[in-house]
């Protein structure tokens, strides 16, 4: 059954099964992708974490490219409406093969937007959790 529930959700459908198939949770992908994360940055000091973290938040937070071209490029449009009127009108296929670009490109540079903010958003949480470990460590008499 398709589901419009979202990738979280997915995901938990397949843990869900894996489980119970008597599998190990450790051997999906998913998880292998984000423990190798994980392994990589536990070999990074503090301050290069820090750094990292500091890349990865202007990375979540910021705009990017993708969202102002998407936003520019009707007002190019508009700027050459003449023009490209002028063009467009030639043929309705020419309209149709505009819009279905225009659309196509829009919607997968929406998706990969998104999920780079995704994916800065976990790599945030893991150099989180990292500094967070190694200040409770170093406060242990």
């Amino acid at each position: 059954m398709m589901t419009f529930r979202g990738d979280a959700h997915k995901f938990y459908l397949k843990l869900k099964k894996t489980v119970s198939n008597d599998k190990e949770i450790s051997n999906l992908p998913e998880i292998k992708e984000i423990r190798s994360i994980d392994h990589f940055y536990d070999q990074l000091g503090d301050t290069d974490l820090t750094m990292i973290r500091y890349r990865m938040l202007k990375e979540k937070d910021g705009n990017g490219i993708i969202p102002i071209l998407i936003s520019a490029l009707p007002w190019l449009g508009f700027l050459l409406s003449k023009q490209l009127q002028t063009f467009l009108m030639k043929s309705y296929l020419y309209i149709f093969i505009f819009l279905v670009l225009y659309t196509v490109i829009t919607i997968a540079s929406i998706i990969v937007h998104y999920r780079e903010k995704a994916w800065a958003a976990i790599h945030i949480d893991i150099i989180d959790h990292k500094l967070k470990q190694r200040r409770e460590k170093n406060k242990k008499p």
